[in-house]
């Protein structure tokens, strides 16, 4: 396993990659000892990219392990544009299976790609913010952070807690 480490905005991020994927891409309060490759210094490169508002999608090579309903639910996530939010009714529609609102949230949150697949877009009926493993105080940051980006809306989101 290879590990590079991400000093962000939000806190420190680790990359766990193998010689040919990043396979996890999340926070840690942890002393990181880096054991980088090319593939997960391809991916800190794209974060520090995000961060600088210079990035909206990445491309490195990834994959998670899941069962194929989660799957289906992470491509769907990536199909949400930078800038832009969804309900989880919302994406059930999307998928075509409007009753697993909470089988969707649920793949949502086995999501190991923090980031780079957008789980952090999925907000509750109503414009609240629920359901992120990494915090709620992050997922309004990166929410805020991409309208900035894209300038899309207002410049600070009042999302309920």
């Amino acid at each position: 396993m290879f590990l590079s480490a991400l000093e962000s905005p939000i806190g420190k991020i680790i990359i766990k990659a193998t010689e040919i994927e990043v396979f996890s891409i999340n926070f840690t309060e942890d002393i990181v000892e880096e054991n980088p490759n090319q593939i997960s210094d391809l991916a800190k490169k794209q974060l520090i990219e995000y961060f600088e508002g210079k990035r909206k999608s990445f491309d490195f090579p990834m994959d998670q392990s899941g069962s194929d309903f989660q799957k289906k639910v992470w491509l769907e996530l990536q199909n949400i544009p930078t800038g832009n939010t969804i309900s989880y009714a919302t994406l059930a529609k999307r998928m075509a299976n409007p009753l697993a609102i909470r089988a969707i949230a649920a793949a949502n949150g086995k999501n190991k790609l923090l980031l780079v697949i957008p789980c952090h877009r999925v907000i509750g009926s109503g414009g609240k913010l629920v359901g992120f493993s990494a915090g709620l105080w992050r997922k309004k940051w990166l929410l805020e952070h991409e309208t900035r980006m894209t300038m899309l809306g207002q410049s600070f989101l009042d999302y309920k807690f």
